[in-house]
């Protein structure tokens, strides 16, 4: 990892801003992110809302700018260099906790079955963030279900184009309603609408919307959005302070918890809202943070093209009496967090690792049965059948034909060998079907990224060539090799201790891979070394601490 950085810096706007540099650069070197507190494994402290903020940029970093992202590394206050140099040397996970017990990679697991009993609203609720989409939907839903009074929450208040109309169902639902102006950032106006609600249930819907790339953020955007969500979260938790509520419920987003193009900061306020919600569970007060999939007729679905385009990928918009549905039996259930999401799982996985490779989802998504490779697939038959000299004409060709088919060309000609898959509009969809295409046709399973680490037709054409020719030379035994290693490990789980001595072998190994040159002595000296003399190891491999 020679020339890259490891950054220490405890403002999410700061690392942002490195990361914005960095991309303007052009040069691919690999940020890992260094924490203290930013997660919670097991019976630890409740991460740190500010520190886990990080964790949500960096999600959405690794997928932007998947050639400059390393990963995220929280560590304790006394932690083994040599186990640190394991996880900075690679070895696929990129989301990392080192711990007394282990070291930890993150994971996304499914929600045991519904067994509390759901919220029923009752007295005052308080809704910030009531008089838009998603909070006016959360209204209607608590009238119906018994809440007495509705204090309703937005910058413009009675001024909100549909607020009139909102009051006017509300009230006729047999509800009171209360709209309030109110800018939830500053704290005052917060203190002032507590102490005249007086709220037995709170759901903190507010934020503001994202669609726009890391590098086209500016930092003053960026901590508008930030704040949004997060000053008016830590207001309201910190202004109730320990008074007990039916209901304390953080309007989160699955940004915050695997990444989503285009909301770098949204997905970093949503990351501190998850740990605001597990820092006062631990303080034994009621809160939920509810990571949403998107909402039919809101928000990223909030129009048809884009529902489908959503749908596509694998992550369909729900039904918004569904979701408030969901919303009130998280709240009685014990988790602080809560994904609510209709994912399809193996559409979704596949287009998630496109540009990068990642674990999280493993837990989620049965790796599918390896197919059995043809006897003769048409590339490797005409191959066969073809002078040496001819080879890489016709892989050119080949994929030239398959992303002209992939992205509705009728004339592959149309399809210029050395212009970017990007630049010519293949998206991450497109893809996933021209990775299975040319696998088929060549009767090899292409690595997931394999059009991201190969960006053009002639450079994938000359990455085929390696594959389907490489057999005899040593790289070719080499990824042979990883291909049996892999299909092993497709085998069902094993024991926690079988998996740690397999994590650490597989570390020792890549860490040997990277630095050739590297001795014994060089392996002794890193495991015994103290975090001093690790930073400082850091420092000359990467240039920058």
């Amino acid at each position: 990892m020679t020339g890259g950085v490891l950054s220490t810096a405890t403002d999410v706007t700061l690392t942002a801003e490195l990361l914005r540099t960095l991309a303007g650069l052009g040069r691919e070197v690999p940020v890992w992110c260094v924490t203290t507190g930013a997660v919670s494994v097991g019976g630890d402290e409740p991460a740190d809302p500010d520190r886990a903020a990080l964790w949500g940029l960096g999600r959405v970093a690794a997928l932007e700018l998947p050639r400059v992202w390393g990963g995220l590394l929280d560590l304790p206050a006394e932690f083994d260099g040599g186990v640190v140099a394991g996880v900075l040397a690679g070895g696929g996970e990129d989301q990392v906790a080192v711990r007394a017990s282990g070291v930890w990679g993150r994971r996304v697991v499914r929600a045991p079955a519904a067994g509390g009993r759901p919220w029923c609203p009752r007295g005052t609720v308080l809704v910030t963030g009531g008089l838009g989409a998603l909070g006016a939907r959360v209204a209607r839903w608590a009238a119906e279900n018994g809440a007495e009074h509705l204090v309703l929450t937005g910058r413009r208040g009675a001024d909100t184009p549909g607020a009139a109309q909102l009051c006017a169902e509300l009230t006729a639902l047999g509800t009171r309603v209360t709209v309030v102006a109110c800018d939830v950032t500053d704290r005052e106006a917060v203190r002032k609408l507590l102490e005249t609600a007086d709220p037995a249930a709170v759901v903190h819907a507010a934020g503001v919307a994202q669609a726009a790339p890391l590098a086209d953020t500016p930092a003053a955007e960026f901590a508008r959005i930030l704040a949004a969500k997060t000053e008016g979260a830590r207001h309201l938790d910190e202004l109730l302070g320990d008074r007990p509520l039916d209901a304390f419920v953080l309007f989160s987003s699955v940004a915050g918890i695997w990444g989503s193009g285009g909301q770098s900061a949204y997905a970093a306020a949503n990351a501190a809202l998850d740990a605001l919600a597990e820092r006062r569970r631990a303080r034994g007060l009621t809160a939920t943070a509810i990571a949403w999939g998107p909402w039919a007729d809101a928000g990223m679905a909030g129009d048809s093209a884009a529902a489908a385009a959503l749908r596509e990928r694998g992550l369909a918009a729900m039904a918004p009496e569904a979701a408030v549905g969901a919303m009130a039996r998280a709240v009685g259930e014990d988790a602080a967090v809560t994904v609510v999401a209709d994912v399809d799982w193996p559409v979704f996985a596949p287009l998630f690792t496109v540009a990068r490779p990642s674990a999280l989802l493993g837990e989620l998504v049965t790796p599918a049965p390896v197919p059995e490779r043809p006897a003769e697939a048409p590339l490797r038959a005409r191959l066969a059948a073809a002078d040496a000299a001819d080879h890489d004409r016709i892989l050119v060709a080949a994929v030239r034909a398959e992303t002209a088919a992939v992205l509705g060309h009728v004339d592959e000609r149309e399809v210029d060998v050395r212009r970017g898959f990007l630049e010519m509009g293949l998206d991450s969809l497109g893809a996933v079907q021209l990775r299975d295409r040319l696998g088929a046709a060549a009767g090899r399973t292409l690595a997931a990224t394999v059009t991201f680490d190969h960006p053009t037709p002639a450079k994938l054409a000359a990455h085929l060539r390696t594959e389907l020719q490489g057999g005899g030379d040593p790289a070719g035994l080499l990824l042979s090799e990883l291909d049996r290693l892999e299909a092993a490990f497709a085998a069902p789980d094993a024991d926690e201790l079988t998996r740690s001595r397999v994590t650490v072998r597989l570390q020792g190994f890549l860490t040997r891979w990277r630095r050739p040159d590297a001795g014994r002595d060089d392996a002794h000296d890193l495991e015994s070394a103290t975090a001093d003399e690790l930073f400082d190891l850091i420092h000359e491999e990467f240039g920058k601490s």
